[in-house]
């Protein structure tokens, strides 16, 4: 019994540990090079930086802080410690993507392709962490909380606040950038929403809808 609890704690940690990599190569080799963001914390850190010259780095921070704060209200300890792996993995492996360069073709020139491509990592990475019950930032993690409380799924969540924000944005951002947020906000949606599925035909039931990991 005691063999079987451990296998699952291994599976789950390595399972959070390898979506964070997934989320921070997809962040740094395509996001951070051709300025196509997703929207959540970070689109409404911006928001907040334009209009009230609030820097992101005293944003980010309360709003990530607040989220875990709910989350553990609502999920518990364990929510925190998965929240924990998967911030110091997504952390550790983005340092790791900085120091062995960019290992994908700069898409600057092609925006569509770049936003599509964005999705895809975001989509995988983030979708395997947080159907762990884990949370890489506090976009996953409102996401969470959004789909425990409403008990939606989590793609939907996802979305919800994503063009939320995004639409707030509109009032600084140009339409022609906007157009490739959005697609990238709605087909990284989609990319959870089908690796939930995933996750439901292999019997492993979403760690966020059952309370535990």
């Amino acid at each position: 019994m005691s063999f079987k609890l451990e296998k699952k704690a291994v599976v789950h940690y390595l399972l959070l540990f390898i979506g964070a990599a997934i989320l921070s190569f997809g962040l740094y080799n395509v996001h951070s090079r051709t300025s196509i963001t997703e929207g959540g914390v970070l689109g409404m850190s911006l928001l907040l930086q334009h209009w009230f010259r609030i820097s992101p780095s005293i944003s980010c921070f309360i709003m990530d802080m607040t989220c875990y704060a709910i989350g553990f209200k609502l999920m518990g300890k364990e929510f925190l410690k998965s929240a924990i792996t998967a911030s110091v993995s997504f952390s550790l492996t983005y340092r790791l993507w900085e120091h062995t360069g960019y290992m994908l073709p700069d898409l600057s020139a092609l925006p569509l392709a770049a936003a599509i491509v964005g999705a895809m990592f975001v989509g995988v990475g983030a979708g395997i962490v947080v159907l762990e019950g884990g949370a890489s930032g506090g976009d996953d993690a409102l996401a969470l909380i959004i789909s425990r409380a409403a008990k939606c799924r989590i793609a939907r969540a996802y979305l919800v606040t994503d063009l939320t924000v995004l639409a707030l944005s509109l009032t600084y951002i140009p339409w022609s950038k906007m157009v490739y947020c959005l697609v990238t906000v709605t087909l990284s949606s989609f990319v959870i929403d089908c690796i939930q599925r995933v996750f439901e035909r292999l019997g492993r039931k979403p760690a966020h809808m059952t309370g535990a990991a």
